[in-house]
């Protein structure tokens, strides 16, 4: 398969960035919303959820001055330059295509989208509107995994030639309902491995390229929900790296590691935890701490400023992001197709933004 190369957009240049955030659920509360206030020549402006209260609420205990129950008023307010959308991905195709018919640039959260045609659909509304479109793959900007990069180029493990991936994690009790929409692949996509398999994907793509093919299986055996729970899968990465992965949402225990293999060593890391970084020469173990910042998206919602008011780009796009959406589309293709997931009919986001 070829694909095309990205169209150019120029980004119209602003001094401050007013954000305005489209959900305000509990992924805004720590992890991203206090970023847009804590970033240089940003401010948090306005939010919005399709429960009036629960936006006042937010407003009131994070010092925002407007709140909307309406998503088109916030994308239409004068005074705001720039939208972060952060519902569930069923609806990022339908929001991100309003904001960019705004005019306005667009930050949305990870994954990009349900599927590799939403994700291309949002690229090309942003190319054609001139607009910047970023996506929530923190990881690129964290200081932790810039350690991790810096090591891998700095050759302290020789040539790279393969990595694993392992994440598991025991399956929730049937009837406590804690998965949530996460696990219902009409919203989400998937299940845990669409929401958790994505940072790792996208994380590898930053850190060894681009994955050239990808090969894999998706079942369903604790039977819990709808969507996969153990996915295992093979990878060829551009620059020749080799890797084998296996998410198993059905353990019985909870594993995080990342192991890359080098001609003169081996980096192991947590992608979850803060625990420190692994390094594995023949002159012994190296234990690295990197930790991880107070508010885990701050680093990249400030390269998103950087770019929007002309201090820098951002290593995360709609460009990027969708070499992860294909990745995942190949290996659940089949587990789709077997259950009868599909997603020809329109996204339920109008209106929509829990």
């Amino acid at each position: 398969m070829v694909w095309a190369s990205p169209v150019s957009t120029t980004l119209t240049i602003v001094e401050r960035v007013r954000w305005g955030i489209i959900g305000v659920g509990d992924v805004t509360e720590r992890k991203s919303g206090p970023g847009f206030q804590q970033a240089e020549r940003s401010e948090l402006v306005a939010v919005m959820r399709r429960n009036g209260g629960l936006a006042a609420d937010y407003a009131r205990r994070h010092d925002v001055p407007r709140w909307y129950d309406d998503a088109d008023e916030l994308i239409n307010d004068p005074g705001v330059d720039a939208v972060y959308v952060a519902t569930p991905p069923d609806s990022h195709k339908e929001y991100v295509v309003r904001v960019a018919q705004a005019g306005k640039p667009v930050y949305v959260e990870k994954p990009m989208a349900r599927t590799t045609q939403e994700c291309e659909d949002m690229i090309s509304a942003c190319d054609e509107a001139g607009v910047g479109l970023f996506v929530a793959y923190y990881r690129r900007a964290m200081p932790r995994f810039a350690t991790i990069k810096e090591l891998l180029d700095s050759g302290r493990i020789g040539q790279l030639r393969s990595v694993s991936i392992r994440n598991e994690r025991p399956g929730q009790v049937a009837g406590t309902g804690h998965d949530g929409w996460r696990v219902d692949p009409e919203i989400s996509g998937g299940g845990h491995f669409v929401d958790l398999g994505s940072h790792v994907l996208d994380l590898l793509d930053w850190l060894l390229g681009p994955v050239t093919h990808a090969a894999g299986v998706a079942t369903n055996r604790g039977r819990r929900y709808p969507a996969e729970d153990l996915v295992t899968g093979v990878f060829s990465f551009r620059s020749g790296v080799e890797g084998v992965g296996v998410w198993n949402y059905d353990s019985f225990q909870h594993k995080d590691q990342v192991e890359i293999i080098g001609t003169a060593g081996t980096l192991r890391f947590s992608c979850f935890a803060e625990e420190p970084l692994r390094l594995l020469t023949a002159r012994g173990v190296e234990k690295i701490k990197a930790p991880y910042p107070e508010t885990v998206q701050l680093p990249l919602i400030q390269t998103v400023v950087n770019a929007l008011t002309g201090h820098g780009e951002s290593p995360s796009d709609g460009h990027s992001a969708v070499r992860t959406a294909r990745v995942i589309d190949g290996l659940l293709s089949d587990y789709r197709d077997s259950h009868g997931i599909n997603y020809s009919r329109a996204t339920p986001a109008q209106g929509r933004a829990d």
